[in-house]
């Protein structure tokens, strides 16, 4: 099997290997979804260094992430060069399609993207929350993204909504890129403890499962320098292939985390283009937000600090 993009050939092999057992999802197919979806898929992923979520026997099989771009990758594959403790370590950068078909190629179903591009690394245009219940009930998980939504408005900011494919929701905010990590990972720390504040019986930043409760845990860790996200579009891991599928904010109540899967996502495609068209003119500095945060966060009982948890 060999798909032509552009100027560059991608030979697939082992097309017919099983990747998703239950559902008889081939190696072939995931790469054939990335090649069909590029087109969507890329204003959401290009110029992003991505760590590599790779299953090379499917489902089935082990898995791991690998940050650290083979040599054996072509030299159209663009890498950067990033500090880590002790060295170096050169991520992938996707720039076009041939790109993401060479990696699902390599068994890569989920390219988890970094939160700014490789030319500005400590200064991130994304904001990420991912809504991780403690138990299925996707109601709750709704009324937390909803919530997120509604703050993240109140402090002028533009909130856009994703199911996970997994179990949860992601809130995500466009920035301008102006402020640092540090900055933006404090801003999403304290806008999740005063959604926690505000409803503690169903809202917590607790990352301890045995502290949890029921609660739906709003995570902003993914905001650190390094860490990474789910672009949409992404397959993921799970039984049956879901994606994660950006969603119009009037559709969140009528489905779930892993309603979309590479065997249904064309169709809707077909009748909803991208309600992420255009994200990037919706980004916003923080500075005003900050102060308005800071506004609010002072407002807050004595108490808040501690029912966060």
């Amino acid at each position: 099997m060999r798909l032509t993009l552009g100027p560059h050939e991608v030979e697939v092999k082992n097309a017919d290997k099983v990747f998703f057992p239950d559902e008889g999802i081939t190696k072939g197919e995931v790469v054939e979804y990335y090649a069909r979806v590029a087109e969507t898929m890329l204003p959401h992923v290009a110029g992003r260094p991505i760590s590599m979520e790779r299953l090379p026997d499917g489902l089935a099989g082990p898995r791991w992430y690998h940050k650290d771009a083979p040599e054996h990758f072509p030299d159209w594959i663009e890498r950067v060069r990033v500090k880590k403790e002790g060295g170096t370590v050169n991520h992938v950068v996707v720039r076009k399609a041939a790109d993401l078909v060479y990696l699902a190629n390599q068994a890569c179903l989920t390219p988890h993207v970094w939160l700014s591009t490789a030319e500005h690394l400590d200064r991130p245009d994304r904001m990420v929350f991912d809504l991780d219940p403690s138990v299925e009930e996707v109601r709750v998980l709704r009324d937390g993204a909803r919530a997120l939504r509604g703050l993240l408005e109140e402090l002028g900011l533009v909130p856009f909504v994703m199911t996970s494919g997994s179990r949860g929701f992601h809130v995500t905010v466009p920035l301008a890129a102006e402020e640092d990590t540090a900055a933006v990972r404090a801003f999403s720390r304290d806008v999740a403890a005063l959604i926690v504040a505000r409803d503690p019986d169903r809202f917590t930043i607790e990352h301890r499962k045995a502290k949890r409760g029921d609660r739906v845990l709003v995570d902003y860790l993914r905001n650190g320098y390094a860490q990474t996200a789910v672009p949409p579009y992404a397959v993921r891991a799970r039984a049956g292939a879901p994606i994660a599928a950006p969603l119009e904010w009037r559709e969140l109540g009528s489905t779930d985390p892993r309603r979309y899967t590479i065997r249904n996502a064309f169709r809707r495609l077909g009748q909803k283009p991208d309600p992420w068209r255009g994200i990037a003119r919706r980004a916003r500095g923080l500075a005003r937000p900050r102060r308005r945060l800071d506004a609010l966060l002072e407002g807050q009982p004595s108490s808040g600090s501690t029912s966060a948890s």
